[in-house]
C-alpha cells in the first residue's frame, strides 16, 4: 500500500465527524486569508475532501480542487460539481493547465507524503502555472524536530477546544494499530528545516520567501509563502 492507496481507501485519520468538519473549516479560513482578490484563480493542490470549499470559492473567481485519489475526486464532484466556480482536477490535469494563469497555489499537509524529487517536480509545475506575481503557499510542513508525541498533544488540545476530546483520545489509540502508522513506519514522512525548504523554493525560481502562521491547529508545523517574480 502506498500513501495514495491509503487516501484512496477508507481510513480513520479523522477521529469523528466533528473533527473532520472543524478541520476543514479551519483550513478554509486560513486559505481565504491568502486569496489576493475576489477575481483570483486559486489551486488547492492535495485538497482532500475540502468540505468547506464552497466558502473558499465564494472568495475568489475560480477554485481548482486537485486530489490524487480517484475516490476523493468523485466525492468532490458529487458535492461541488454543480458550483460554477469550482473545478475538480487530477494532478495530471493540473500539469495540463495553461501556464501563468493561477494567482494562488496552496498545498496544505501535502509535501510530507512526497519524496524530495516529487516535491521538486511539483514546485516547477506550480511555478510555471502561476502568473507573474502569483503566490505559492506550502502549509503544515513538518520540521525534523517535531515528534509524533507533539502531534498527538496538539490533536488532543484541538479536541478539547472543539468538543471532541474523548474521540481524539480514542482515535490516537486506534492509530497505533492503523494502516497510517504502518505506512509511516515503512515510508516515513518527509520533513524539512526552514532553511532546506527555503532553498528548494528559491531553487525553483520563487522569491520573497516568508513564514506566515501555520494552517490548521498545530503551531509546531510550518507554513511558507513565496512569489513567482513579477
Amino acid at each position: 500500500m502506498s500513501w495514495r492507496d491509503f487516501w484512496n481507501g477508507e481510513h480513520a485519520i479523522y477521529v469523528s465527524s466533528r473533527h473532520k468538519t472543524l478541520h476543514y473549516r479551519r483550513i478554509a479560513t486560513d486559505l481565504i486569508v491568502h486569496i489576493p482578490s475576489p477575481g483570483a484563480t486559486v489551486l488547492d493542490h492535495g485538497c482532500g475532501e475540502a468540505l468547506d470549499a464552497s466558502r473558499v470559492a465564494a472568495a475568489c473567481g475560480r477554485l481548482y480542487l486537485c486530489e490524487a485519489a480517484p475516490t476523493v475526486r468523485e466525492k468532490l464532484r458529487g458535492q461541488f460539481g454543480r458550483l460554477e466556480r469550482i473545478v475538480v482536477v487530477s494532478p495530471e490535469e493540473v500539469a495540463a493547465l495553461p501556464e501563468a494563469t493561477l494567482d494562488l497555489v496552496v498545498a496544505n499537509s501535502l509535501i510530507q507524503y512526497l519524496s524530495r524529487d516529487e516535491l521538486t517536480t511539483l514546485l516547477a509545475t506550480w511555478h510555471a502555472k502561476l502568473a507573474p506575481g502569483g503566490a505559492l503557499v506550502v502549509a503544515d510542513v513538518i520540521p525534523p524536530d517535531v515528534s509524533p508525541l507533539t502531534d498527538a498533544t496538539q490533536l488532543l488540545a484541538f479536541g478539547w477546544r472543539g468538543g471532541f476530546f474523548l474521540a481524539a483520545l480514542a482515535g490516537l489509540v486506534r492509530t497505533v494499530f492503523s494502516d497510517y502508522r504502518k505506512l509511516r513506519a515503512q515510508y516515513g514522512l518527509s520533513t524539512y528545516t526552514p532553511e532546506a525548504l527555503g532553498d528548494l523554493l528559491r531553487a525553483a525560481g520563487f522569491v520573497d520567501v516568508q513564514r506566515p502562521s501555520n494552517f490548521g491547529h498545530n503551531p509546531h508545523r510550518m507554513t511558507f509563502k513565496a512569489l513567482r517574480p513579477a
